[in-house]
């Protein structure tokens, strides 16, 4: 493993709505490439399947513990993960459209969906620039709302040491008792019952 690789910071996104993913959840972490948020909830005592289609990239999370890797080719074999239920869906920086559904149905009712990737306009600062690997305005939202409730979305233009326009999710399942707990509450619950 690469310093950068075991160095590499979750993103402040999936970070925030952590809390809303208790310890001992099973956590799917799709395209993880070499695994920072795979790290950071291992880290948080959950157990993780990380996939994704370089098995190179899987390597640097040899022996982590409470992670399982396993290498798919998300896009032109079956779904690997046919008949698995996740507590928690982690996605960044990666879309491919035809899996919606099947994340979808791998999420547990009460389970909580992160996700995070580019979006149209993001061509103006560089890759990825194809439409096909770029959200249409509201695209998240669209995609969710029937199955999903929506806990936080935003869309916009980062200015970061590298500009990007993006668009991020997080959701709940409709299992999931009404309202949710919004981060601050759900850390602030898992620090008491942590004393």
């Amino acid at each position: 493993m690469t310093d950068a690789a075991a160095h590499a910071a979750p993103s402040p996104w999936i970070t925030r709505f952590a809390p809303l993913i208790p310890p001992g959840a099973r956590v799917l972490d799709l395209a993880c490439g070499q695994g920072r948020h795979s790290r950071f909830f291992a880290a948080r005592l959950c157990d993780i399947v990380a996939v994704d289609r370089d098995s190179q990239a899987l390597a640097a999370l040899a022996g982590v513990p409470r992670v399982t890797t396993f290498a798919a080719d998300l896009e032109g074999g079956p779904w690997p993960l046919s008949g698995r239920q996740f507590d928690a869906i982690i996605v960044a920086n990666y879309l491919h459209r035809p899996l919606f559904p099947k994340l979808l149905d791998s999420l547990d009712n009460g389970g909580v969906f992160l996700y995070e990737t580019f979006a149209a306009g993001n061509e103006a600062y560089g890759r990825p620039s194809n439409p096909e690997h770029l959200l249409a305005a509201d695209e998240l939202l669209s995609l969710l709302r029937e199955r999903l409730t929506i806990v936080a979305f935003e869309q916009g233009l980062v200015r970061a040491a590298r500009p990007a326009v993006v668009q991020r999710v997080a959701a709940v399942g409709r299992g999931r008792r009404w309202p949710p707990l919004l981060p601050t509450e759900a850390a602030a619950a898992e620090d008491a019952a942590a004393r």
